[in-house]
């Protein structure tokens, strides 16, 4: 990873030297248009409207206009502002974590210990670590100056930008102007239904079902050419409900905690199968009932010891033979 910021943490009087590096990358195949016609690229320019003249990025300035006039700023002007030139992260208090609204996170970096003694560093990310709280902090980034949080993830800390306040929409604006009703019993059905999808979060049992069918799509255009089946590739679509089909919302809960139900039987039947392959292996007391023949075959019995192993016999025969039916 290449570092797309260097500067400080400044925790009190205490400076932590770090770089920055992109956390997340996208995963997307990368696309470009084409002309329908003959296949051509198509690129965009960036053309002067007054002298129509092709433009080079280096040459490009930014412009504000307030409906009269247009106000053309250089990249001195931006350069000048005091909050871009500043190299620092501010700390400016610490909060609790869930006191910051998930809707508010924007892009995470990686900050990195840049110095050769990561001492400081290490102090703020254990302090982050163990108090469980998040340190909010200011900071300037291509020429925007930012909010954001400091997190620990692992051994490293985390940069993650906040939303300023006045960026957030109200959620009231969308809001329905009455609630319907809700049962108690839908309300129970319902929860038995979210007890039933329950379990830790596992990113990594996930996956991007359109990249990877998009992956697909472009392999077998390769081998097939125009010739290419679709419906060969990737099946018939699924015919889900009608979008106009109205079901009743009691019904809808009880069938999926009827189909969630239904699965777990299956999978312990599956787990069952499993332990049942396993268990003729791990059957020896049958051989022991066995050997426990010997000493009865080394001379003649009594009538007593006769009576004794005859009324025995039956058990022994049928452990004899359940362990030759393990084999």
């Amino acid at each position: 990873m290449r570092a797309i910021w260097t500067g400080s943490i400044a925790f009190g009087l205490v400076n932590v030297p770090v770089k920055a590096y992109g956390a997340t990358e996208d995963h997307d195949i990368d696309l470009h248009q084409v002309h329908d016609k003959d296949g051509g690229r198509i690129r965009y320019e960036r053309r002067c409207e007054v002298c129509g003249k092709k433009i080079a990025y280096k040459d490009l300035d930014k412009a504000y206009e307030d409906g009269e006039r247009t106000i053309v700023l250089t990249d001195e002007d931006m350069d000048a502002l005091p909050a871009e030139k500043s190299r620092e992260i501010e700390v400016v208090q610490f909060v609790p974590a869930g006191q910051v609204d998930p809707l508010m996170l924007e892009k995470s970096y990686y900050l990195q210990a840049d110095s050769k003694s990561p001492k400081a560093y290490e102090l703020l990310r254990r302090t982050l670590q163990d108090t469980e709280k998040l340190a909010v902090v200011r900071f300037a980034l291509r020429q925007k100056t930012r909010l954001g949080i400091l997190r620990v993830r692992s051994k490293v800390m985390v940069l993650q930008a906040v939303m300023w306040a006045d960026e957030l929409r109200d959620a009231e604006a969308v809001a329905p102007e009455k609630s319907p009703r809700i049962s108690e019993q839908e309300l129970k059905m319902s929860a038995s239904l979210v007890d039933q999808y329950s379990s830790d979060f596992t990113p990594d049992e996930f996956q991007d079902d359109y990249q990877v069918q998009l992956q697909a799509l472009i392999e077998a255009k390769i081998e097939q050419g125009e010739d290419l089946d679709t419906e060969a590739t990737f099946g018939s679509p699924d015919q889900g409900s009608e979008s106009g089909e109205v079901i009743d919302l009691m019904e809808a809960l009880k069938r999926s905690i009827d189909g969630r139900n239904a699965k777990a039987p299956a999978k312990a039947a599956k787990d069952g199968k499993a332990s049942a392959a396993k268990k003729p292996a791990a059957k020896k007391p049958a051989k022991k009932t066995a050997a426990a023949k010997k000493p009865a075959t080394k001379k003649p019995a009594t009538k007593k010891a006769a009576a004794k192993e005859a009324s025995s016999s039956p058990h022994k025969k049928k452990a004899s033979g359940s362990g030759k039916k393990s084999a």
